[in-house]
């Protein structure tokens, strides 16, 4: 994830001087979100979202949920 934020941040030609001042997040934890350190609360990875203008890729997250269809699918069956 890390990895993916810094190229997207590459791609729209913010450096981290800019991200930490549109986030107010420092500089250290910025580097620890460009690693994708999970330390990082959620919200950090949210702001920073949001400034690359990709907020809406969060709700994406476990949207398609095969396994869990799957397994409730097995409950379902064994209920009948």
């Amino acid at each position: 994830m890390g990895e993916n934020l810094t190229l997207a941040m590459k791609r729209r030609d913010i450096t981290q001087e800019m991200m930490h001042s549109r986030t107010g997040i420092s500089k250290p934890t910025l580097r620890k979100i460009s690693k994708g350190d999970p330390s990082v609360s959620l919200g950090h990875y949210v702001n920073v979202l949001a400034v690359l203008g990709l907020l809406d890729d969060l709700a994406k997250v476990a949207f398609d949920d095969e396994l869990g269809r799957k397994l409730q699918d097995i409950e379902l069956l064994k209920k009948r």
